[in-house]
């Protein structure tokens, strides 16, 4: 399926309750959105990691590719205009986000650069089921680091989309990445990444590889 570049990711934050809990961060009360620029994107199987800013963290999310203009919509509204479903990894720099937050400033720099955003293939509607939960799994040198279902969100997906149109617009082909499950870790050069997407018993898997940059 062929969608126009993106204009922006937009991202929720502690969408789940383990992994708010693991960062000893409150419990949102609405979504808490942040967003990434187009510059942020990158495909697997590369996976680029600055080696310079302290310990990278993997974040696995489910991606929800968008296929219609979305202003101000209904969650009824909001459902109609996703066009396939991914998995992307949210890199974030720990390090640099908690000075940040500590400082009371923006997270950009910590979860905005070149890069910070990976995203695996889309997969289309005519290849999943209607309304079925989906899981996403990370395994990293074939250890289970991350595995999240989409029921466990705090604001399930159309919610978010309906609640991110009240104050923006989502364009063709902008992606929101739905949040992580915990287990959140660092990434090391030449760590062996296994992404895995299921709903029913249809599974698909990708794999990355991590380097640093040059």
């Amino acid at each position: 399926m062929s969608l126009p570049n993106p204009s922006k990711i937009v991202c929720v934050g502690r969408n789940y309750v383990a992994h708010a809990e693991e960062l000893n961060n409150p419990l949102p009360t609405r979504p808490l959105l942040f967003m990434k620029p187009p510059s942020a994107i990158s495909y697997l199987p590369d996976v680029v990691i600055p080696s310079d800013q302290g310990e990278c963290q993997h974040e696995i999310e489910l991606a929800v590719y968008i296929g219609q203009p979305l202003r101000k919509v209904t969650t009824e509204q909001a459902q109609q205009a996703i066009v396939g479903y991914g998995v992307a990894l949210d890199l974030t720099l720990r390090q640099v986000q908690s000075e940040l937050k500590a400082a009371g400033q923006p997270w950009e720099r910590a979860k905005a650069f070149d890069g910070s955003c990976v995203l695996g293939p889309l997969v289309s509607l005519n290849e999943l089921e209607n309304g079925g939960d989906f899981t996403i799994q990370l395994e990293v040198n074939d250890q289970t680091r991350q595995v999240g279902h989409s029921h466990q969100m705090i604001f399930a997906i159309d919610d978010l989309l309906a609640d991110i149109s009240q104050q923006f617009t989502l364009q063709p082909g902008d992606i929101v990445l739905t949040g992580t499950p915990a287990g959140v870790a660092s990434l090391a050069l030449n760590d062996q990444l296994t992404l895995h997407l299921s709903q029913g018993d249809k599974h698909w898997q990708w794999h990355g590889s991590v380097r640093c940059e040059a």
